[in-house]
């Protein structure tokens, strides 16, 4: 090992101690000759302890300069391999004019450190004729993943790896550009919409990997490398029209009657979620991507659907919850050999039990408050009330729990004293309800209208 290196080498990470002050500065100081096709240079990581990175379309004929700051005698060049800086060996062939210094003998992929009195340059140097990029054929792969892409390829692309200063691998990124079409959920239009997605790539091999997969019919195109194309050299392939193979939904649920928000006077459930009072009718809307060929909606009174009790074929389900329970509803769409499905979010209803309240008075007398004499309920489903008055006439029939009695009878009010009513219903739950009571009307305060009497 190397003293002089081994000095400014942190043992865990890369700390360089000696850097020359600027990155741009010490690149003004290096420059090729010889080269037919520009020098590539790319900023290194930090990390690396490398000031920069340069590739070469080839290294035949090609010298590096070198163009000492201060004192020439000071200047010394070294080169290292994956071993890493710590075992750089020193160049012995340099040439140098006055401060200027030349390497005619480059070595592709290889590190290189110049130490100009107490400052030193870390570089390294890629021979793109040993990596050249090239594609002559790209198509879709036999075997395919539901979440990504397999394209056949037949070109050469593999790896290009450089080393830090510690000796740790790295990957230099071709950025060969995947080009397709795909698609994503619009909020705003409540529709898939189509995009262009550009995936780059570090490599390729005889197979190379895109995510996401393809929600649509489309053509991939595989365009390299990002080196061929600042030397105006790229290749490209294209795979022709491919069909989806994968699948997406994005669903929604709407619930279209009474609901508790809706209506004051049903009472409560425990669920924060759809259903509450039944009958309760919710729709479900499913949107699917190209590639949903089979579409079902499935009902389970488990959240993990571990059994099903209903299925229903189609995009849109509208459904009456009628019975007490909870209810898990999810939709699936798979493609055509079901090799791809996709499960949306699930959905849960909670239908309550029955409950009938029945208030004993109320003040029709049109100030805003407890104007309407009205039930309290939850879940009933078949419900019939009918009021009388205390000879025994009906006054009023209604058969909507949601409903109630504004204390008229034919256009009128009647007059303040003792009602009755009588209500038979059914629960969601089964429960039967036989109930009848007094139905009060207090004396009106401030009121407008007149009363009447009930008569025939």
């Amino acid at each position: 090992m190397r003293k002089g290196i081994s000095r400014i080498l942190a043992l865990s990470g890369v700390t360089i101690g000696c850097f020359l002050t600027s990155g741009s500065y010490a690149a003004s100081l290096l420059s090729f000759e010889g080269n037919t096709y520009k020098v590539i240079d790319i900023d290194a990581e930090k990390s690396t302890g490398l000031n920069k990175i340069y590739v070469l379309n080839d290294i035949k004929g090609v010298s590096a300069i070198y163009t000492a700051s201060g004192d020439s005698n000071s200047v010394r060049w070294y080169r290292y391999s994956n071993l890493g800086g710590g075992y750089a060996e020193e160049i012995t062939n340099v040439e140098h004019d006055g401060n200027i210094y030349r390497l005619a003998t480059l070595e592709g992929d290889m590190g290189y450190i110049i130490e100009d009195g107490e400052t030193s340059y870390y570089f390294w140097i890629v021979d793109y004729s040993r990596h050249t990029f090239h594609i002559s054929n790209v198509s879709a792969a036999a075997q395919q993943d539901c979440d990504s892409e397999t394209l056949d390829v037949s070109g050469s692309g593999e790896a290009i790896h450089y080393y830090t200063i510690n000796g740790q691998p790295r990957v230099l990124s071709r950025e060969i550009e995947v080009t397709y079409y795909n698609l994503k959920w619009d909020t705003a239009t409540s529709s898939y919409i189509q995009y262009e997605n550009v995936v780059k790539l570090e490599s390729m091999g005889s197979q190379i990997i895109v995510r996401p997969a393809a929600l649509c019919s489309t053509e991939f195109s595989v365009v390299g490398d990002r080196f061929l194309k600042i030397w105006n050299m790229s290749e490209s392939a294209e795979t022709g029209n491919i069909l989806p193979h994968a699948v997406e939904v994005y669903t929604e649920a709407e619930q279209s009657n009474i609901s508790e928000e809706s209506d004051s006077n049903i009472i409560k459930t425990d669920s924060n979620g759809m259903g509450g009072s039944a009958p309760a009718e919710i729709s479900f809307y499913a949107y699917t991507t190209d590639g949903v060929i089979h579409e079902e909606w499935q009902m389970s009174s488990d959240p993990e659907f571990s059994e099903i009790s209903h299925r229903f074929a189609g995009k849109d389900l509208n459904y009456v919850f009628t019975e007490e329970g909870d209810y898990y509803l999810r939709f699936i769409g798979s493609n055509d050999d079901g090799s791809c499905d996709a499960i949306s979010e699930s959905y849960t209803v909670t239908i309550g039990d029955s409950e009938l309240l029945c208030p004993n008075a109320f003040s029709p007398n049109d100030d805003g408050v407890n104007d309407i004499w009205k039930i309290s309920y939850r879940s009933l489903l078949d419900f019939k009330c009918w009021i009388f008055d205390r000879t025994g006439k009906q006054l009023y029939h209604y058969t909507d729990p949601s409903g109630g009695w504004d204390g008229t009878y034919r256009g009128k009010k009647v007059k303040p004293g003792v009602y009755y009513y009588v209500i038979q219903a059914t629960g969601s739950d089964g429960k039967k309800y036989k109930k009848s009571g007094d139905i009060n009307i207090i004396r009106y305060r401030g009121g407008s209208g007149s009363t009447t009497e009930p008569t025939e």
